[in-house]
């Protein structure tokens, strides 16, 4: 049995349809905002305030592995119910939310751990999503390319675990954008038409790599041609790539490099 805590974005939905052609024995915590996981009759809807319950319900199944998978945003924290146990976490949870998402997950998978609840890698039944090292594109990086790849990994391996960054972009050298709270999209929307930069999302130092990997898919590479990009950087084994096939043929069409260090 494997308790699956799901959020929104499509990866979630893919690690789910994994673990049913898998024929796993599972449940479901939807932590999505719209509950979108409600048809499902293995699904559970339990506010992150009731801690007692979340627990018993994987205690109740006889389960000891749980996994993560999807985006689950900072909860309203004035309107949770708490169970005793909510009580008795639920400060630690308000000090995570204040520096951001992967922080409050980091805060669930500490409390699971000390209710002797193991967190399992988000890609365990999904390795397929995560590409190993070498170039997956017609188009390589150039000399210029090497030095921003490694003007950025130089910044990464300055970054904390909490940090927000998980990806910049970078053209010549120069760090042209830095990725925030809100993410991939919404950094790409900030540059100018034909940055020529190069997208880099690697992980940041020290990170948690069960949950919150540097996240790829064809939409991000439909943001790399509008905003005129040259290519896209990522770390072997430790990310996650979705619309595997669609995004290579994509790349491939539109000059589009994919370069995996």
């Amino acid at each position: 049995m494997i308790g699956l805590f799901l959020g929104d974005t499509d990866f979630s939905e893919i690690v789910l349809s994994k673990i049913k052609k898998l024929n796993k024995k599972y449940f479901i915590i939807d932590f999505s905002k719209k509950n979108k996981f409600q048809k499902d009759k293995n699904a559970f809807r339990i506010s992150i305030g009731k801690f007692g319950s979340i627990i018993n319900l994987i205690k109740q199944k006889k389960c000891k592995k749980v996994l993560f998978a999807g985006k689950i945003s900072k909860p309203n924290l004035s309107s949770l119910r708490l169970d005793l146990k909510g009580i008795y976490y639920m400060p630690s949870v308000i000090r995570a939310a204040k520096i951001g998402d992967a922080a409050i997950i980091k805060s669930i998978i500490k409390i699971l751990n000390n209710e002797g609840i193991k967190v399992i890698n988000s890609i365990y039944f999904n390795p397929e999503l995560s590409l190993k090292k070498g170039n997956y594109s017609k188009f390589k990086p150039n000399k210029m390319d090497i030095i921003s790849i490694k003007k950025a990994k130089a910044y990464f391996k300055k970054t904390n675990s909490l940090d927000h960054v998980q990806a910049l972009v970078v053209k010549e050298g120069k760090i042209l954008a830095k990725e925030g709270r809100e993410g991939t999209k919404k950094m790409l929307s900030k540059l100018k038409k034909k940055s020529e930069g190069i997208l880099i999302k690697l992980p940041k130092k020290k990170q948690d790599l069960r949950m919150d990997l540097p996240t790829i898919g064809l939409q991000t590479f439909k943001d790399i041609k509008k905003y005129g990009l040259r290519g896209v950087v990522l770390q072997s084994r430790k990310n996650i790539f979705l619309d595997k096939v669609e995004s290579i043929k994509y790349a491939n069409k539109n000059k589009i490099f994919i370069n995996i260090l």
